[in-house]
């Protein structure tokens, strides 16, 4: 019994094994071999890569617009209206802490205190200048 089991056993291990092989039959072509580069041929130089200029303006220039807008419509009280445009200011510079606090200052007009400190809490994230983040601050508490 031992011998019925062993034997095929061996003969499927050959046969694996056999596969591997670097023997190439004869009358056959070996694989190819791919060759490490020549160290003495020295590759066709190219031009380097500049990126091109690009001045780009500050975000705060594309918003600030919308800013003022939104301004305007806070005073007159069309809450909504300020908060769609100043949502729109967002989605062009989403870390303005400037925004931020507008969208705080709108909220606290139309009397949604939880709301605008809650914005002025993430606002604070973005704040880098000490006077943005001390009108920030005043929201949250």
């Amino acid at each position: 019994m031992r011998s019925t089991v062993v034997l095929p056993a061996l003969a499927v291990c050959i046969a694996l094994l056999g596969g591997c092989s670097i023997y190439s039959a004869p009358g056959t072509k070996p694989a190819p071999v791919e060759k490490a580069p020549d160290p003495a041929v020295k590759p066709p130089a190219t031009a380097p890569q500049t990126r091109p200029s690009t001045t780009t303006a500050p975000a705060s220039a594309a918003y600030q617009p919308l800013l003022e807008k939104a301004a305007q419509a806070r005073s007159r009280g069309d809450y909504e209206e300020s908060l769609a445009l100043l949502q729109r200011a967002q989605r062009i510079d989403p870390d303005s802490a400037q925004i931020y606090l507008a969208m705080a200052a709108t909220h606290q007009a139309r009397g949604d205190i939880s709301q605008a400190r809650a914005v002025a809490e993430r606002g604070l994230l973005y704040c880098n200048g000490t006077r943005e983040c001390d009108a920030l601050r005043s929201y949250t508490r």
